[in-house]
């Protein structure tokens, strides 16, 4: 069944159980002693199964450049209402050895590549 906005109209950027990928895009990504780690640039979905298998969260640089990606499994990552952003079980120290890439290197996001980032993150593949 749809949702429906208050005016009547079907909502299109946010449900109870969906939001928008714009939504999320810029949305601010939390460790869990509440230190601001980054923000989710975008994610990745798989083609066949239509599931969001990472989130890329960007950090660092000055004005956008010379920032890291860091993709993190969706699994890892969890909403918090309370602060309007995602929380994620790592410190800034260990997010320094977290897999990750320059803005101009994306990587190939093939099996080895995925094997070492859920490993990181200690998800089985």
């Amino acid at each position: 069944m749809l949702e429906r906005a208050s005016d009547g109209d079907v909502a299109h950027d946010e449900t109870a159980a969906l939001i928008a990928s714009d939504k999320v895009e810029g949305t601010t990504v939390y460790n869990k002693n509440g230190e601001k780690l980054g923000q989710i640039e975008n994610f990745m979905v798989g083609k066949r199964t239509g599931r969001v298998e990472y989130a890329v969260m960007s950090f660092g640089g000055i004005l956008g450049l010379g920032k890291n990606h860091y993709p993190i499994p969706w699994d890892r990552l969890e909403y918090n209402v309370g602060i309007g952003g995602y929380i994620v079980d790592i410190d800034k120290e260990a997010l320094k050895d977290a897999p990750s890439y320059a803005q101009d290197d994306q990587p190939q996001f093939n099996s080895d590549y995925v094997v070492g980032v859920r490993s990181y993150y200690g998800i089985p593949y």
